[in-house]
């Protein structure tokens, strides 16, 4: 069942309140899928997720009115650590999460475990990839994620800083399960557990799924 908080909408999409560059853009990477997200303003945490697709050459909305949480300094990321929420347009990459691959999820898809982490050390030859380390990873990085965890059940990769990787421009920015509507991330997009999967449920790889946030 799809989440109260969602819209299932049909006619015009208001993807067209995207700036022009944005489309640009979209176009660029052959995207014929875009998750849109509006902060309320550049300082806030809040903001809505919608859904939109191409369809007979028409952007219709598939979701609207989703409630997500960003970086608790809002949008606008341009360092590590900042506590920012990137602005702009982003390929979406490999889905991801701490159980066995959900029902209907398209995306390619990697169950997490305990030894996997996402780099955050600008450092570290290895910043801004996922690893998988058998070790203390304390003793091999000043700063890592560990992804097996309760908020990582289900994320989904916002392709943010990697191509090419820019050393202390930012790092592991996903969508993902919120801690509640009042919580900030560290940079990420969001939101309940239901809407999340819905959401993922409706991405495909062959639209070339893409991720605008504003």
């Amino acid at each position: 069942m799809v989440a109260l908080s969602i819209l299932l909408l049909s006619g015009s999409v208001s993807a067209d309140a995207l700036p022009p560059h944005y489309f640009k853009k979209i176009d660029a990477l052959n995207a014929t899928q875009v998750v849109i997200v509006t902060a309320e303003h550049k300082q806030s945490f809040r903001g809505t997720l919608s859904l939109v697709e191409k369809i007979d050459g028409e952007w219709q909305t598939l979701l609207s009115d989703i409630p997500v949480v960003l970086g608790s300094k809002g949008i606008g990321k341009a360092r590590e650590g900042d506590r920012k929420t990137p602005l702009g347009v982003y390929k979406l990459g490999k889905s991801f999460g701490t159980v066995q691959r959900p029902e209907g999820i398209k995306q390619f898809y990697v169950q997490s475990t305990k030894d996997d982490y996402w780099i955050d050390d600008p450092a570290s030859p290895d910043y801004n990839r996922w690893v998988r380390y058998t070790g203390n990873p304390s003793k091999k990085w000043k700063s890592y994620e560990q992804l097996h965890i309760p908020l990582y059940k289900y994320a989904v990769i916002i392709r943010y800083n990697t191509d090419p990787i820019q050393k202390n421009k930012g790092s592991a920015i996903f969508m993902h399960i919120w801690k509640g509507p009042d919580k900030p991330t560290g940079g990420c997009v969001a939101m309940s557990e239901q809407n999340l999967l819905t959401l993922l449920r409706m991405l495909h790889p062959d639209k070339s799924p893409v991720i605008a946030i504003q």
